[in-house]
Parts: C-alpha cells; structure tokens; sequence
C-alpha cells in the first residue's frame, strides 16, 4: 500500500487567520505552524518567480524532518517556453529546488490549457521529459482533455513521470497512475479554488484513491480550494478517511 502525503497547495493565506492560523499569529511563524498539522505542502511561490537561495534554506529548516514540499515549476518553463528550449531554466529550477534537500518532495510543471495534444507537442513533450533527472520525482499537469489518453500515459511511463490527476469545474481526469508516484490535486468540485467538498464527496475520493495507491509507492494530494479554509478543512477529512476501513463511510 502506497503511503499517502495529503495537504494544502501554499500556506501563504491572510484569509486563513481565524479559521486555521490563530488571529494573533504572525505570517512569518505560519509555515511552522502548518507543518505541525500537515507533513507536506505544495509551494506556489516558484511559479511566478524563482525564490532567492535564502528562501529555499528558510522554509527548509522551518520544516521538520520527513516533511516533504512538492515545488511547482516556474511558469516561464511552462507557460512562456511551453517545453520549448529549456534546459537552461529547468537547471536553473532544479538548481533552487534542490536547495531543500531531503524535504524536497516532487516537481509540478502545470502546462496551460491553451496547449493542446498535437504532433509538435507530442514531440516538445518528449524532448522536455528527457531532460528530467531521474533521481526527482516529476509531475505534469495538463489542463486539456486532449492529453487525458493512452498515448500520453505511455509516454509518461517511459519516463516515469506521474500524470497530475486532478478535480475541477468542468475538467476532471482520471485517476492512472504512470509512475511508481502519483500526483493529485483538488481544485474545487464546482467553484474553482472556492468550493468546499462534501464529507460524502471525500469518502468517494478516498476509495478511488485508495485503489490508485494500489499501484504506487506514494501518492501525493493537495488541495487547492484555499477560499475560507477549504482546503485545511477538506485536507484533514480525506487524510482521516485514507485511514478508515471501508465500513467507516459516512452518513451521506
């Protein structure tokens, strides 16, 4: 059975206080005190910008041993390059990442949803994944259901990169596994980044995701639905519910 790392995409909330944070705590202390309720956490930060070499050594030793940060891969890769020529700004990434040591936990590159399934992006795809070292554990998110297909996993495969699978309005993917680790991410189940899932809702999820962990060593979770506290909320009822016996469902 896989082992299940399930928390939240950033820490980095205001509207959190109150309802996660306690009122009076200050920003600065906000990761320590996630990661007294939560062993891993997926960083955003690195999306829109590659952080100072001192901000990797800081979150790295707020953390406790075994927790692990899931790093999202800079935008500029992804959304400005689409996969296109990179290997510069993918060292430069990995080069940051790397900083956190054993706390680093998986790569996210989270592709656009403007960037379809076509025959040059088979082959940018296929040029990007070589790049990747295999001594990391990788990622990749596609926002359109063009790539949600066998071509895709197999390729995925081969390289041993994980296919984001993920929840969200209107676009959902399945749950497959291309890697001895998989990668998960919740959205929203109708307002996007807004909505709360219901207890009924985290149970069904919890079986499926019990089954994917069937086939991998590790199975990684977040969710993103940050509005009101959601996503803590919605985090630790999965992580309750990955622990109960299937006759512990709840009352619909």
């Amino acid at each position: 059975m896989a082992r299940f790392w399930v928390g939240t995409s950033g820490w980095h909330y205001y509207h959190w206080l109150g309802n996660f944070y306690p009122e009076d705590l200050p920003s600065g202390r906000w990761l320590a005190y996630y990661a007294r309720h939560f062993a891993t956490v997926e960083l955003n930060n690195s999306f829109y910008r590659q952080p100072r070499p001192s901000a990797w050594e800081l979150w790295r030793r707020t953390v406790p041993e075994g927790f692990r940060f899931a790093v999202k891969a800079n935008r500029f890769i992804t959304h400005i390059k689409r996969l296109r020529e990179v290997a510069d700004s993918l060292e430069r990434f990995l080069e940051g990442a790397r900083q956190l040591g054993d706390r680093l936990g998986p790569l996210l590159y989270q592709l656009p949803p403007s960037f379809h399934r076509t025959e040059e992006n088979l082959e940018r795809l296929a040029r990007f994944l070589e790049l990747l070292p295999r001594e990391q554990q990788h990622a990749v998110e596609f926002r359109h259901r063009s790539w949600f297909g066998e071509e895709t996993w197999s390729m995925l495969r081969r390289y041993g990169v994980a296919f984001c699978c993920f929840d969200s309005p209107g676009l959902k993917t399945p749950l497959v596994a291309t890697a001895p680790h998989a990668y998960v991410r919740f959205h929203g189940g109708e307002a996007l980044y807004a909505s709360n899932y219901s207890d009924e809702a985290l149970w069904e999820f919890s079986r499926r995701l019990l089954a994917l962990g069937q086939e991998t060593a590790e199975v990684y979770v977040y969710f993103n639905n940050d509005a009101c506290g959601f996503a803590v909320s919605n985090a630790r009822t999965l992580r309750d519910y990955l622990e109960t016996p299937a006759e512990g469902r709840p009352e619909a």
